[in-house]
């Protein structure tokens, strides 16, 4: 199994259908906080539409066209964190993330998108790796600053939340800058 050991306290590792249940907890008790920014929520109504999820996951895995990580804090699932979607012709990653209510606030975070973009990078052999969120997401717009993501621009009505359109943020970041942050 496909396990990303961070520190003592974080481990980021590929969801099992034995995590449904939860996830599903994990969602529902953080429903309100995720809904905000996350357009999902009113598909994901049951533990069934966590463990579809799951499976989907899982065969995006196998294909090779994402990457679907549990965040584990102190052997709690406390997220989510992975690339949506993989180019592998040009070897490009875009990495979404989510953390539940009660987990904010504790670096874990900003700790799992360092260790997934290096992953990305020296395991996967990407060249630009990118993060988007709403311009108003500030919170999660945080997460690329503080890891040295260069803003590169907006993307206007980038997502469909709920009842209107959000403009997105868009940040890169490519092998090269990443070595050169870490140096």
């Amino acid at each position: 199994m496909f396990s990303l050991e961070i520190d003592e306290d974080l481990t980021l590792r590929l969801l099992h259908q034995g995590d449904a249940k939860d996830l599903f907890d994990l969602t529902d008790r953080s429903r309100e906080h995720l809904r905000e920014w996350l357009p999902w929520l009113d598909q994901t109504k049951t533990e069934r539409d966590s463990k579809n999820f799951i499976q989907s996951a899982e065969q995006g895995f196998i294909d090779r066209n994402g990457l679907t990580l549990g965040i584990y804090y102190h052997q709690k699932l406390a997220g989510v964190i992975g690339f949506n979607s993989f180019d592998w012709t040009n070897r490009i990653g875009i990495i979404g993330y989510w953390l539940g209510e009660d987990f904010i606030g504790n670096g874990i975070m900003t700790r799992a998108a360092a260790a997934i973009t290096e992953y990305g990078f020296h395991q996967l052999e990407l060249n630009r790796i990118e993060i988007r969120a709403a311009v108003e997401n500030t919170k999660s717009r945080a997460i690329p600053e503080r890891l040295g993501y260069t803003k590169e621009g907006q993307i206007r009505h980038g997502e469909w939340l709920y009842n209107h359109y959000v403009d997105l943020v868009i940040y890169g970041m490519l092998a090269y800058e990443w070595e050169l942050e870490r140096s």
